[in-house]
């Protein structure tokens, strides 16, 4: 069978009830099993390169930059959304939603913009796992960074969906590591308090980069495809396997999903919060905040905090870093994928997938290359933060346009406060990342 797969640009019809459809889940446990998306992306979101850029924000700049963890939840909240009711609307995923609304040149662009981004992440990513699993181990962090790639593209291909959602949802546990370091450390509450809950901009050189990169690692662009894509994974799993299926949602379909992208940021956004905390009463206080590898944060913070605070800071890292590696390149696969046409989702046998992979595996492939160029992996980390945090307003200008777009959107177009929220969002970042260019600290 061809790679290829005829799209059907023609606008399809509201879903019809149907046998498949589900009904609002009933009871606690119900509840969970609806839930997943929402929560491996906000778990995602705390990749290893959010955790580098939280701990030089914390490590530079103390507890000066913890009202960030606070301001950026309910934007984050609004923009996942909004990319969540596209995917489960229009029964594509993002770049497929998008290219009714943009030229093709201007898609090919983002999408390789977001390859090469993702690309980088990945290899940055991999470092950052490889440099915890040396520690722990004292093997070669050479053979963490290829054990690792090759691990995650085998399971990612030969996994169906459900297995691999699954596992995503519980890896996000991992970011419970970093709240019990801050606590095992011992903050003081008062200090805390005020600089949650009054922002400031400290006058230090760097501080706009550090915000930029937060805005960047907390509202990515790969979460953006990743969290559209996975809603219609989660339709085939229920044997939508036809776009004219998946089209249009229930309400109470979307307000699920809505709670769910709350809760998982809300959790991301307070292991931001305390990873922050931890690094800004340790390495900050001690004067450590030129940072060059993950292991080094760790270790820095053995003799500061403890072996244990340590050691919740490398399991952590490990733990998210699996989490965020497959939805890196599956983001940019996913956008290929719609782009060119090709057959896609991790449900797809490999033989009938081939494009899908291929994108998936050489994301992967050149981020485990990078590890042989001997780049800073922290820098790494915090910089691919920067540029995303640079690249995303402009990708949520085209997520607005389409989302309120009611022929696109089956009549269920995002509400007024959605896009109100998402705009002030789009502002901020364009405000922020002129701001890193312009004031002189």
């Amino acid at each position: 069978m061809s790679d290829q797969v005829k799209v059907d640009d023609r606008r399809e019809p509201e879903r019809r009830d149907g046998d498949r459809q589900p009904s609002r889940p009933a009871g606690l446990r119900q509840y969970w099993k609806s839930l997943g998306p929402g929560i491996v992306t906000g778990a995602a979101d705390d990749d290893p390169s959010g955790i580098a850029t939280y701990s030089v924000a914390g490590a530079q700049y103390g507890t000066a930059l913890l009202w960030m963890a606070l301001v950026t939840w309910p934007l984050t909240v609004a923009v996942q959304t909004m990319c969540a009711r596209i995917g489960m609307v229009t029964g594509r995923g993002l770049a497929g939603a998008l290219r009714h609304k943009f030229p093709r040149p201007v898609l090919l662009a983002a999408a390789f913009a977001l390859f090469v981004a993702n690309t980088i992440n990945v290899g940055a990513d991999l470092r950052g796992m490889a440099d915890a699993a040396g520690l722990l181990t004292g093997i070669n962090s050479h053979l963490w960074v290829v054990g690792f790639g090759a691990g995650i593209a085998a399971g990612t291909i030969y996994l169906r969906y459900a297995t691999i959602a699954h596992a995503l949802k519980w890896l996000a546990l991992a970011l419970v590591a970093y709240v019990v370091t801050a606590f095992y450390v011992g903050p003081t509450w008062t200090t805390v308090a005020r600089d949650t809950f009054v922002p400031r901009v400290p006058p230090l050189p760097g501080v706009w980069a550090t915000i930029v990169a937060i805005l960047g690692t907390t509202i990515s662009p790969y979460l953006f495809f990743w969290q559209a894509s996975q809603e219609v994974e989660e339709e085939k799993a229920m044997g939508r396997r036809r776009v004219h299926d998946r089209v249009g949602a229930k309400p109470y379909e979307i307000e699920t999903r809505r709670i769910d992208i709350t809760l998982g940021t809300f959790f991301s956004n307070a292991a931001m919060f305390f990873i922050i905390l931890a690094t800004a009463l340790t390495l900050n206080r001690a004067g450590i905040t030129k940072l060059e590898t993950s292991r080094q944060i760790a270790e820095a913070l053995k003799p500061l905090a403890g072996k244990f605070a340590a050691l919740l800071y490398t399991v952590g890292l490990l733990g998210t870093g699996a989490l965020a590696i497959p939805t890196l390149a599956g983001s940019a696969a996913y956008a290929a994928a719609e782009l060119f046409g090709w057959r896609q989702g991790m449900d797809e046998p490999y033989n009938k997938a081939r494009a899908f992979y291929a994108a998936f595996i050489c994301s992967i492939a050149f981020g485990i290359s990078l590890d042989f160029l001997h780049i800073n992996p922290v820098s790494a980390l915090y910089w691919t933060a920067v540029i995303n945090g640079v690249l995303a307003p402009f990708l949520l200008v085209g997520i607005l346009i389409a989302a309120s777009d009611r022929a696109l959107m089956q009549g269920q177009p995002s509400p007024m406060v959605g896009r109100v929220v998402v705009g002030l969002t789009t502002v901020v970042m364009f405000a922020a990342a002129v701001a890193m260019f312009v004031v002189k600290s």
